[in-house]
Formats: C-alpha cells, sequence, structure tokens
C-alpha cells in the first residue's frame, strides 16, 4: 500500500479504530450558509478546548460560497479532521479531509440512491478526498425537514425500530462503510434509544446518530445504546457553549479494556 493509499483511509482507520476500542466520538456540524470568520473562529477556539473528534461540513442547500472558506479555515487554525457531509453532488471541496458519500437507503428517490452519484462521480473522483460511502437513513423527528422536501422521500417512523434496522444491515451488507440515522435538521424529537440499540446490534459498521440532540445527557444515552458518533449541530449554534459539555457526555463513557 503506497502513502497515497494510507493517507486517503486516514479517517475511516480513526473510525473503525474508536468502535473497536470503545471510543465514542463527538462531531461539531457547521453549515457554511449560518457562519462566518468571526463566529468560526470562536466555535473552533470552543472545539479545540473540548477536544472535538470532527468537524461535519455541509448542508442540504448551500446557497453561499463559504465552503471552501471555512475548510481552510478549519485548517489553519487547528488539526480536528474535516469531514464533508454534503446536501448535493456541487458540495465537493478539496480542502476537507473526508467525504460522505450518502446514499439515502432509506428513501426510494433513485436520484438519492445512485442517480445524484453517477453525476458527481467524476468530480469526487478527481478531488482525492477520501471517499466513505454511508447509507443515510432519515428517521421522522416530528417536524419536516429540508432533507425530506428535497428527496421526496418519507423518514423512517420514528416508532418502527424493525424497518430501521433491516435498512441498515441491508446497507452495510451493499457494502456501506458508515450507517447515519438523523432525524433531521432541528428535529422536535430525537431518535429513541430504543432504535439506535436495535440498529447497532445489528451492524458491525460505525454508526453515526445525529438530529434533535439538545442536551448532553441525550448524546450520553445515545452513546450508551450504541452510537459510535454523535452529530449536533442546530443546538450548538443557538449555544456554543453547549460543545463542552456535548463533548464531555459523549467522551465519558468507558472504553473497553484489551
Amino acid at each position: 500500500m503506497n502513502d497515497n493509499q494510507l493517507r486517503t483511509n486516514a479517517i475511516y482507520n480513526s473510525l473503525t479504530s474508536r468502535k473497536l476500542q470503545g471510543k465514542k466520538s463527538f462531531a461539531v456540524l457547521v453549515d457554511p450558509d449560518k457562519v462566518n470568520d468571526s463566529n468560526m473562529e470562536q466555535l473552533i477556539e470552543l472545539s479545540v478546548a473540548a477536544e472535538v473528534d470532527y468537524f461535519f461540513v455541509g448542508g442540504s442547500l448551500v446557497i453561499s460560497n463559504y465552503l471552501d472558506e471555512c475548510l481552510q479555515l478549519i485548517k489553519r487554525s487547528c488539526n480536528i479532521p474535516t469531514i464533508l457531509f454534503p446536501g448535493s453532488p456541487s458540495q465537493v471541496s478539496k480542502y476537507a479531509d473526508a467525504l460522505l458519500y450518502l446514499s439515502l437507503i432509506s428513501g426510494r428517490n433513485p436520484e438519492l440512491l445512485i442517480g445524484q452519484h453517477v453525476v458527481s462521480a467524476p468530480i469526487v473522483k478527481k478531488s482525492g478526498l477520501e471517499v466513505m460511502p454511508t447509507g443515510y437513513m432519515v428517521i421522522d423527528g416530528g417536524a419536516p425537514t429540508t432533507v425530506s422536501y428535497i428527496s421526496n422521500a418519507s423518514p423512517i417512523p420514528a416508532d418502527k425500530n424493525e424497518i430501521a434496522m433491516c435498512t441498515a444491515m441491508a446497507g452495510e451488507m451493499l457494502g456501506m462503510d458508515l450507517i447515519y440515522m438523523d432525524a433531521g435538521s432541528g428535529a422536535k424529537r430525537p431518535i429513541t434509544e430504543s432504535m439506535i440499540e436495535k440498529v447497532a446490534q445489528s451492524i458491525s459498521v460505525p454508526l453515526i446518530v445525529g438530529g434533535g440532540i439538545i442536551e448532553p445527557e441525550k448524546a450520553y444515552l445515545n452513546c450508551k445504546a450504541g452510537a459510535d458518533i454523535i452529530v449536533a449541530g442546530n443546538a450548538i449554534e443557538k449555544d456554543p457553549s453547549l460543545i463542552k459539555q456535548m463533548a464531555a457526555a459523549v467522551h465519558s463513557i468507558p472504553v473497553l479494556k484489551a
């Protein structure tokens, strides 16, 4: 394996290594449409102090031109890895470390299962980014979300644990390296621990959980239920001081003994 291949797999290797050790990760979600240099500097400073594990960068729309600048600012300021969480094929930047290559496996819209990937493949390949195939599952969070509207796909009902479990299993068997369960930005209710536990017990790849997580206790309970990576965005936009509390809650889960 050459140096480029080693570099290319660095982020996924870190995710899987942390999972094997029982280490839980906390990711701060940054929407380029909602930040600028001033508040990003504060966000980065708080994230470094809290020992945040990853920055997820992206949004359902991204109508500003701040994506590249945002990523470059993070790179200049700290060593926290940056992972693109794109809402469309246009949200690709060479300044990130890795890309969640999302396939909406919870929906039935072929455009978001494979169609947009066909269009974006040459751009993604040329970018040199580490590409992580991700089975993206939208769970009903009690409020209409941008992703549901744009995808024209119904979310998985919040109380249908078996559907979520089987969807995640199918995603893994189809070759997805990650499973991402999301209640959506601004969800009124987060994903239940019982659903997270059901999914976590049925897959071996890292499980990401986000949407509606506004309290450190919920982040902790999600990790206890089996989430490997907790993502928070909206709550932090409203109260950046939550970064320290959220990160501490996630990192307080005991690590597995060798």
